[in-house]
This record gives C-alpha cells, sequence and structure tokens, in this order.
C-alpha cells in the first residue's frame, strides 16, 4: 500500500499580520499535483487541519475544496485527526456522512478506539486514529486517576489497542503529539502541561508498523524511520527558514517493512532571514527579493525611515531590525521569555502567585487553578 503522510496545514493562518490563506492555496495545488503523480491508496493528514478553532470563512472552503478534490474527483481515501488547533467539535460535523466517501475524520477519542481497516492485495492494514488530547480527557474517559501527563494518557491509549487487537498484523498510528526528542520551532504552539509533561516516549510505538505524526513543523524522525513528523506544509515563522518542506510517502510492504520517500513542496515565496548593511541591500539586492523576509541590519549609523525604503525593493518585508543595537540586557530579557514560554499555565500562576504573596501557593488552592485552567482550555478549544 502506497501511503501519503501529511499534516500541519494550519488552514487560516497569520504570519506577522500577513493573512497565508493564498500561499496556502498555491501550496494546496502543489500537494495536489504531487498526488496526482505518486497516486498512492490512502492520504494520511495529522492533525491541525486548520490554524485556530473558530476558522476564517476562506479557511474553510479551501479545505472544503482540497478534500472535495481527494475524495470525489480522486477518489483517495483521506484519514485525518484535529489537532490542537483544531475545534474537535467543527470538525466533527457531518463525519457520519463522510464515512461512506470514504472521508475519515477523528476529532474526539472514545473508549471503544475501533481503527479503521483498509485492505490492500496482501490484506488488511489497521488504521489507528488518534486526536489530540489532554490528559484530563482521558483520565476521564478512562477513569484513571493516575493519568497525569500526555505520556500516560498516549500509554493508556496505546495499551487499549493492544488489547483489543492483534498487534503481528499491520497497524498504523496517526497522531498529534509532542514525541520526546522531536525539535521543535518557534511557530508551534506549546501543548498544556497541566498537571505533568508535554512529551510522549516514542517507546509506546514500537509494535507499530508505522507512526504518522503531527504537531512539531520540522519533518523528522524520532528514534526510528518509521515514528515520524512529515511537518507543516508552509514555513510558518523564520525559526523555520532553514526547513525542507515535504510530504512523506510511505511503501508499504505485505510484512509491514515500509519504504520512506520524501517529495518536496516549493512555496510561491520562500521565508528567509537575511542580514546586511542598507546600502548593500538596496544596490546590490538579493535573489527572490519577493520573498518573506526577515531583515536584520548591521549599520550602527542612523537611517532614515528605512522600512519603506527596502520595501520599494523588498515588497514582503515582514521584520526589520537592528542587530547592531541589540544589547546583551536584551538578549537577556529574551532568554528569560523562552523560559517562561516553556511552562505550564499552572506553573507561570504558581510563579505569579509567589511574586505577590511571597509564599508557595497552598496545594489545595493549586487543584482548584488546575480544574479552572483545564476547563479554560477545554471551552477555547470548543469555541
Amino acid at each position: 500500500m502506497k501511503i501519503l503522510h501529511t499534516a500541519d496545514w494550519h488552514l487560516g493562518k497569520i504570519v506577522n499580520s500577513v493573512h497565508m490563506t493564498e500561499e496556502q492555496d498555491y501550496i494546496l495545488n502543489e500537494l495536489i499535483a504531487v498526488i496526482r503523480k505518486e497516486q498512492p491508496d490512502i492520504i494520511i493528514i495529522a492533525g491541525d487541519l486548520y490554524d485556530r478553532s473558530v476558522p476564517p470563512k476562506e479557511a474553510v472552503e479551501l479545505l472544503n475544496r482540497v478534500l472535495t478534490t481527494l475524495i470525489v474527483d480522486l477518489k483517495i481515501p483521506v484519514l485525518a485527526i484535529a489537532g490542537n488547533h483544531d475545534s474537535p467539535d467543527r470538525l466533527d460535523f457531518g463525519t457520519q456522512l463522510f464515512r461512506p466517501q470514504q472521508l475519515y475524520i477523528k476529532s474526539k477519542l472514545d473508549t471503544d478506539l475501533k481503527p479503521i481497516v483498509i485492505n490492500d492485495e496482501h490484506g488488511p492494514i489497521y488504521f489507528h486514529l488518534i486526536p489530540y488530547v489532554e490528559p484530563a480527557e482521558v483520565r476521564a474517559l478512562f477513569e484513571d486517576e493516575s493519568i497525569h501527563s500526555h505520556h500516560t494518557a498516549m500509554a493508556a491509549i496505546i495499551n487499549k489497542i493492544k488489547e483489543t487487537n492483534d498487534m503481528t498484523e499491520r497497524h498504523i498510528v496517526i497522531g498529534h503529539a509532542f514525541i520526546a526528542g522531536g525539535m521543535e520551532s518557534e511557530s508551534e504552539e506549546r501543548l498544556s502541561m497541566i498537571g505533568g509533561s508535554p512529551y510522549v516516549d516514542a517507546s509506546l510505538f514500537q509494535e507499530f508498523s508505522y507512526v504518522a505524526l503531527g504537531h512539531l513543523h520540522q519533518a523528522q524522525r524520532i528514534k526510528s524511520d518509521v515514528v515520524r513528523y512529515s511537518g507543516s506544509i508552509l514555513k510558518y515563522s523564520f525559526s523555520e527558514a532553514t526547513h525542507n518542506k515535504s510530504v512523506t510517502i510511505v511503501d508499504m510492504k505485505h510484512d509491514g517493512k515500509c519504504n520512506l520517500s520524501y517529495i518536496p513542496l516549493k512555496a510561491r515565496h520562500d521565508m528567509q532571514v537575511v542580514e546586511g548593511y542598507f546600502d548593500d541591500l538596496v544596490n546590490d539586492p538579493i535573489e527572490n527579493n519577493n520573498d518573506y523576509l526577515h531583515i536584520s541590519l548591521l549599520d550602527n549609523g542612523q537611517i532614515i525611515d528605512p522600512m519603506n525604503k527596502l520595501r520599494k525593493i523588498y515588497p514582503n518585508i515582514l521584520r526589520l531590525e537592528r542587530k547592531s543595537l541589540t544589547s546583551s540586557n536584551s538578549l537577556i530579557d529574551l532568554q528569560k521569555i523562552r523560559q517562561q514560554q516553556t511552562k505550564s499555565h499552572t506553573e507561570l500562576f504558581a510563579q505569579f502567585y509567589e511574586e505577590i504573596k511571597g509564599e508557595q501557593i497552598p496545594e489545595t488552592s493549586m487543584q482548584h487553578v488546575e480544574k479552572i485552567v483545564q476547563q479554560l482550555v477545554t471551552d477555547e478549544r470548543d469555541e
């Protein structure tokens, strides 16, 4: 069976106040051209179809158009899951109606965890669709008070799958999670860490033939070639400027062994970080000057209205900075900000409480805070 693995479309994304819908339309047309050429038997979309729970209508129309092309015109089954940016309720609409057309969307976890079974000439392949879920949701669903982290939540799900399936067959997991050891970028929204770590250990997936992951935007393997992030379809921050965007082709054999290949996706406008002196950038423009640019000027002296002057040559500048004016203090401040970004909502509240009150927050109060934050996270995803 030939499988195309993609993820993290983030339709409706805004990057530095620029709506990316036209760029996404372009790259998805490129993806459809790849699909027409490769003719896969199955297409996997491993979460974050949209960038936010209430996507703009242009994003909804784009997704509708692409899925219609894949399902109706090309007649290729599509298996998709909700990511942490998607609204489970919105993606759940119509899922039972779509199944006869072989569009399988899993937005909410249920206790039976029945796989989608699709046959090739060698027999069945079992696809286990695991949408993004918070540990608290899995704890309530399985009535297991020991579940307090993303790892223990995923372990409970995987154990349930193993209990109810013959693992000597060919099994594929489709998931949206942060697998420990993966390389992240600034454009990923960190997963909630309420009550525990956001990381999942890759050892949970040893018995599966392939693990199709979404969430991290850089295409990469995690400890094994068959535990893999396909990466996002576009660069969504300048931290991704050096990434090579692609889709993964999985050729699965009769014994579950996989041959992998990667097909690059070339955006209409690339994303670059450029350093240089103002006069050099004006008098000797870089190639591909229509790309989305983060320009860092090396000049020490005063420059009058550099942005407007540069925009005449580089119309898609998204960020301009003076590198020589960046002080060591601002670098220290940036490091502090990044440290804060790694903390969970509850850890940030506990830190704030301690700074204001001069003492640690009581455990009983912390439990109330965790419940409130969990409810807010759930409400936000359901909006």
